[in-house]
């Protein structure tokens, strides 16, 4: 049975601009989202995490400096993620009751021995539609096009509320989120 839910997720936040737009975006559609927040920004932006988290959205680390699991050895690793958690409950974050922590590798790359050691702690989350909005060699019409192609029910969907991706972002969520809604799709965030 199609249940018609998707799971709008955004990495690299929270930032200026970027990150408002989504907000800003999602609340216009009355839409709920997952976003993966790197420590680091969250450090630098707490009043735009605090308004993430003001707004109903869930949130997930994406450790604190956007570590690449197969470049980092697993201690480093595992340091950064649990770094990241620091700063969230620093900045008002509880995680709901019953809900496991989310976590988000960068670049989607994770090495065996990060996964053993970050398995009791966390619920790791992919993707399965990736917009590709950070891609400067894609015109952004492409960027929508390709991620409502590559969309079906239950799709966790991956923008970006980055700097690099705020070209292709900015004209395709919107798109993006009135076409799902005027065919029956609710935004759900993962808990």
């Amino acid at each position: 049975p199609v249940d018609k839910t998707l799971y709008l997720t955004f990495d690299d936040g929270p930032v200026p601009g970027a990150t408002e737009f989504v907000l800003h975006t999602l609340a216009r559609f009355s839409a709920k989202a997952t976003f993966f927040c790197i420590g680091d920004n969250i450090r630098k932006h707490p009043d735009i995490f605090a308004r993430i988290l003001a707004d109903g959205h869930a949130v997930g680390n994406h450790t604190y400096h956007h570590l690449n699991g197969w470049r980092t050895d697993a201690h480093r690793y595992v340091s950064d993620v649990y770094a990241c958690d620091t700063e969230m409950q620093q900045h008002a974050y509880v995680l709901p009751a019953g809900q496991p922590r989310l976590f988000r590798p960068p670049y989607g790359r994770i090495a065996r021995r990060q996964i053993r050691a970050l398995h009791d702690d966390y619920k790791i989350v992919m993707w399965d539609v990736l917009s590709m909005d950070y891609d400067h060699t894609q015109a952004p019409h492409h960027c929508l096009l390709h991620t409502v192609n590559a969309t079906r029910d239950g799709s966790i969907i991956v923008f970006h509320d980055s700097y690099k991706a705020e070209r292709s972002m900015t004209f395709a969520l919107p798109r993006y989120i009135e076409h799902f809604l005027s065919r029956g799709y609710t935004f759900k965030s993962l808990y």
